[in-house]
């Protein structure tokens, strides 16, 4: 990885520039909805990124979320880090209480299943996770005593 990549993926450490990053949420989930999945606002070839879509637990509704990934085989893992915040994101709950969902990396859209990766997976992959976004390891530390969940979305 070239040193300017690892500066520009260092900056999620700083606790208000990932506050800065979270705000662009709704405008990377409206950009990439737009572009049908050819965009996001934090660019593929920086990090590897996908649209999540769940069922709202609540709502019944699609509710989308644009994450980064790691690929595991053929299983893309996402942590539900919430940019390090006390209480865990909203599509996570989703996931728990309807584990079918829809990805939408890039243009293609894939229906997953989604699990819990338990505690071995979840030391194997840490470090490749950390490689795509260091700040994960900082998001550890901001969430407190929360456990910061690991999804395996596997494809069917």
């Amino acid at each position: 990885m070239s040193a300017a990549k690892q500066a520009v993926l260092s900056i999620g450490t700083y606790q208000p520039i990932s506050a800065a990053i979270r705000r662009l949420v709704p405008l990377d989930r409206a950009v990439t909805r737009y572009t049908g999945g050819r965009v996001h606002v934090v660019p593929s070839w920086l990090v590897p990124n996908l649209t999540l879509t769940t069922v709202g637990r609540r709502s019944g509704s699609p509710r989308s979320t644009p994450l980064l990934y790691v690929r595991d085989g053929g299983d893309y893992i996402v942590v539900a880090s919430n940019f390090g915040q006390e209480r865990h994101p909203g599509w996570s709950y989703n996931l728990d209480a309807t584990p079918d969902a829809e990805i939408l990396v890039g243009t293609k859209r894939i229906r997953v299943r989604a699990s819990r990766v338990d505690e071995a997976d979840r030391q194997r992959l840490w470090p490749a996770i950390v490689a795509v976004w260091p700040a994960f390891d900082s998001y550890i530390r901001w969430a407190g005593d929360r456990r910061i969940k690991l999804y395996r979305l596997t494809p069917h």
